[in-house]
């Protein structure tokens, strides 16, 4: 029997890259996943076709996290689906690069807009409907948080935030028996890194370098720690920050 057996999880973000690797991963042990995804259909219908494949139970769910309407929605549906929801985990994000004098209101607030107000939104909704005692919210922030890179001003204070939010529900939650805790990836190979300029080969070989364990990281490196945390071996373990990049802080 898998440790979450019997489980019910959502992963947001979890057509690719992270999300993923982290959906496949609960399902391997034994949770039913809802694979949300915001746009690309396509790609969650694939990694539930994985899950499925390899003997696990998922299905995709769409929503815009940034927009309240479709949220209520995405829990709404949800309730229909599943009686209640053991594991939330917050994956969906976005992140760009370039020095804070460049960067434009709208980016500014499309970075916040998802990668914070998102992730309220997100755990509100399933505090207010299928995840009302008992279970574990797993958050994605960013290592970043730790070595602040330069270039990274706005995503990185968007990524402080989740640190907050996480540290700080873990109190309010702790009496409802919910476990709240935060994986910070280190870089990791993903479709969403390529696209923000992180994946320059001149910017890989630098993190390498400064990287106790000598590379840079992929998806599969930090969906078992996500697992952990969303496990019953980490009953007494909330409001943790674990930073999963490879010894870079």
């Amino acid at each position: 029997m898998g440790a979450l057996e019997g489980k019910t999880a959502l992963v947001t973000g979890a057509s690719k890259g992270i999300g993923a690797a982290v959906a496949r991963e609960l399902a391997g042990a034994g949770a039913r996943v809802a694979v949300h995804y915001s746009s690309n259909s396509g790609s969650a219908d694939a990694v539930v076709q994985a899950i499925h494949d390899g003997g696990g139970q998922a299905f995709s769910i769409q929503a815009d996290i940034s927009n309240p309407a479709s949220v209520e929605a995405l829990f709404g549906q949800l309730a229909n689906q599943v009686s209640s929801l053991d594991i939330l985990v917050n994956n969906a994000g976005i992140y760009d690069i370039g020095d804070i004098g460049d960067v434009s209101l709208e980016e500014f607030h499309r970075q916040f807009t998802l990668n914070v107000f998102g992730l309220a939104l997100t755990i509100k909704g399933a505090l207010g409907t299928v995840m009302k005692s008992g279970g574990a919210i797993v958050n994605i922030g960013s290592s970043v948080t730790s070595f602040t890179p330069a270039g990274s001003t706005i995503y990185t204070a968007s990524k402080g935030a989740v640190d907050a939010i996480t540290r700080t529900l873990a109190n309010e939650l702790g009496p409802r028996r919910i476990r709240v805790n935060s994986v910070n990836p280190g870089l990791t190979v993903t479709e969403g890194m390529r696209a923000s300029g992180f994946s320059s080969q001149a910017f890989q070989s630098e993190i390498e370098k400064i990287t106790p364990l000598g590379r840079i990281g992929t998806p599969g490196d930090i969906a078992p720690a996500v697992a952990f945390l969303a496990s019953d071996a980490a009953s007494w373990i909330t409001g943790e920050i674990l930073v999963v990049g490879g010894g870079l802080h």
